[in-house]
């Protein structure tokens, strides 16, 4: 086997496409005999090029997990002797780094049960090695292996952080200081004892200057290993930052406001701010770093954004986020920095900082509401200047200021609105279809809880809404209908001279079919359910049957955001209908319980990835015998699907509390 597989790696290698594929296929097939363990081992050693040892090494972890257990004990003595002479004599860095991987898989079936005792003497040996290489290469093994057998370290451990604390300081090799830095990053991932974990706070000064370094020379995925370090530290119950917690807010400080930087880079910076204002806000305190911390991220929100940009690394938005967490957890100490930039801020001749100031009074609405509340007179003087604007980027982000404004601080927002409603009803003739959205966001969430207050303003506002539901884009046509609901809703009885209008035209909406349309269908049929209940069953029950049909042909539609309002439009009917919503119940029923029953939408994202991948080996390393353990990158939910399983709840429980007698044939839960 060793001669044919000899020439079939290096037929692998070949730029001839149809060579390449023939050599594959023979490959995989000489692959399910244990003895490709032996002759791969022999190839790794003795392979005259290394691209044809680095795929015989490449093979091997792939199929050394399917055969270990049929190898004869002298040949896994073979494979033990012969990882151990390549990466103690192999010259080439990519061949050491495949005989390093193939390791990780060994240790997982040889440590455990005692047989490989020479390992952790001989990584400890290397890793004090004058020469460069070994060092390097010992201090990647320890990093893989403590995906494998990171238990085993544990009777070692004081011995390996004082070697991995040294190596973070070796003056004479940047590739050894960043190996330990990998390594580091690696144990602190894998340890979650205290007294284990404590033991690194003195590594600190000693990663931040590895990380600068990695920064300095353009390794900017190495030194983000330092932010992922920290990331650990901080979210850990014990008391592990220290003094040093100055350095590590000065050195994020540093790199997040560097504008060179990879964005990922900058918002991995950021990211340790907002960690440390969520779990370690009282340090933040105790060392007086609130208000260095607000001078560099306050003036981030000004900062232009690259079209090419991922929005979620984006340091103007990122700087949003992190300043919102600061506010949650550190109000009274937020509030005043942050109204001071925007007294400054909102009258610079940079519409970006002008943008800034009405921006960052938005996002610490929520957490500094009561503050807020009690400086409503200032806070409102600028966002309403902003409004003015003649800058587009500004009058939105004034608009979106409000409409915060106008969810977290109820109540005492309402007592202005003398001073707002007009400001916003000026907003909704913007020229921009922009500024129009998020001024009937803000009007939405203005207007309901104005009650009475709302009433000498109805007739200007329907006559603005109607004509916007008749004329505007179709992304406005729904944030219109929201305003409507919201109006509805405050104005209650009083809203009866506009229902039938805005009833007739909700009719168009609510048949259409296409997909871009129907987010607005959703919309209008939120919004019947509302005018119903403003003006009450005895103007709706006569003209509902349209509606209801519509509603229900709704559910023909593969949309969920509109199966999740028609939900709550029938929880809506069934409240003013009461007994009489009984004939309904046969049909909206089984539509609550299909909704209630759905799958939640989870998705796991599997990681797999490999140096294979890059080095082009993928398709001959991979078949069916490959077992090796693969790991969870993230774990998302869709929550479309969530929120429409609630409104079908809630439906249901409705239905019951409103039909009575009626609903009693029906189970709660469908069985």
């Amino acid at each position: 086997m060793a001669q044919s597989l000899e020439f079939l790696l290096i037929q692998f290698l070949m730029p001839d496409n149809d060579a390449r594929r023939q050599a594959e296929d023979q490959i995989k097939r000489l692959a399910k005999d244990p003895q490709v363990v032996p002759a791969l081992i022999l190839h790794l050693r003795t392979a005259k090029t290394p691209n044809v040892r680095q795929l015989a090494a490449v093979l091997l972890r792939k199929k050394i997990t399917g055969h270990w257990s049929k190898l004869s004990p002298q040949d896994k003595q073979l494979v033990k002797d012969s990882l151990i002479q390549s990466i103690t004599l192999e010259h080439s860095p990519p061949v050491r780094k495949a005989s390093a991987n193939v390791v990780s898989i060994v240790a997982k079936y040889a440590v455990p049960s005692g047989m490989w005792p020479e390992l952790f003497p001989f990584l400890f040996h290397s890793s004090q090695s004058p020469q460069e290489d070994q060092r390097e290469v010992a201090l990647i093994l320890f990093s893989s292996l403590t995906e494998t057998i990171g238990n085993a370290f544990r009777p070692h451990f004081a011995d390996l952080q004082a070697l991995l604390l040294k190596c973070l300081q070796d003056e004479t090799s940047n590739r050894v200081r960043v190996a330990a830095l990998k390594a580091v990053g690696s144990f602190m991932e894998f340890t979650h004892d205290g007294d284990e974990v404590i033991k690194f706070r003195e590594f600190i000064p000693s990663i931040l200057h590895v990380s600068r370094q990695c920064l300095a020379s353009g390794e900017e995925d190495v030194a983000i290993i330092a932010f992922e370090i920290f990331d650990e530290l901080i979210e850990s119950p014990a008391p592990l930052l220290g003094d040093s917690v100055k350095s590590i807010v000065q050195f994020s400080l540093e790199v997040c406001s560097t504008q060179s930087l990879e964005p990922n880079t900058r918002h991995q910076a950021i990211q340790i701010i907002s960690w440390l204002a969520k779990y370690k806000s009282n340090i933040l305190k105790k060392h007086k770093l609130i208000l260095p911390i607000l001078h560099v991220l306050c003036p981030l929100l000004a900062e232009s954004t690259n079209e090419d940009e991922d929005d979620d690394l984006a340091p103007d938005r990122a700087a949003a986020e992190v300043i919102d967490t600061m506010a949650l957890n550190i109000p009274k100490h937020v509030f005043p920095p942050v109204l001071e930039f925007a007294s400054v801020s909102y009258q610079n001749a940079n519409p970006k900082f002008r943008e800034a100031a009405v921006t960052a009074l938005g996002v610490i609405s929520e957490g500094c509401l009561e503050l807020m509340k009690k400086n409503l007179e200032p806070v409102l003087h600028i966002v309403l200047a902003a409004l003015r604007d003649p800058e587009q980027m500004v009058r939105g982000a004034a608009s979106f200021a409000l409409g915060q404004f106008a969810e977290y601080l109820q109540p005492e927002i309402v007592s202005h609105y003398e001073g707002v409603l007009p400001c916003i009803l000026n907003a909704l003739e913007d020229v921009s279809d922009e500024v129009k959205e998020k001024s009937y966001y803000a009007l939405a969430a203005f207007c309901e809880n104005m009650g009475g207050d709302i009433l000498p303003f109805l007739d200007p506002l329907m006559g603005r809404l109607l004509a916007s539901l008749q004329n505007s884009s179709r992304i406005l046509k729904g944030t219109c209908m929201s305003a409507i609901g919201s109006i509805a809703s405050a104005a209650e009885q009083a809203f009866f001279p506009y229902a039938e209008r805005v009833l007739e035209l909700m009719k168009n909406f609510m048949v259409l079919t296409n997909d871009e349309d129907l987010r607005s269908r959703a919309r209008a049929t939120e919004l019947v359910g509302m005018v119903a209940i403003s003006v009450g069953k005895t103007r709706m029950e006569p003209i509902l049957p349209p509606y209801i049909e519509a509603a229900i042909a709704g559910f023909g539609l593969e949309y969920s955001e509109l199966w999740e309002y028609t939900h709550g439009f029938f929880s809506n009917i069934a409240e003013i209908l009461g007994d009489s919503f009984a004939q309904y119940l046969p049909h909206v029923v089984p539509l609550a319980f299909s909704s209630c029953n759905l799958d939640d939408g989870s998705a796991i994202d599997i990681d797999d990835g490999d140096d294979e991948i890059a080095n082009g080996f993928e398709g001959v390393s991979s078949d069916d015998e490959a077992h090796d353990e693969l790991r969870v990158r993230n774990i998302s939910i869709r929550t479309g699907v969530l929120d429409e399983k609630a409104a079908a709840t809630q439906a249901l429980g409705l239905f019951a509390q409103h039909t009575a007698v009626s609903y009693a044939p029906y189970p709660l839960l469908d069985t």
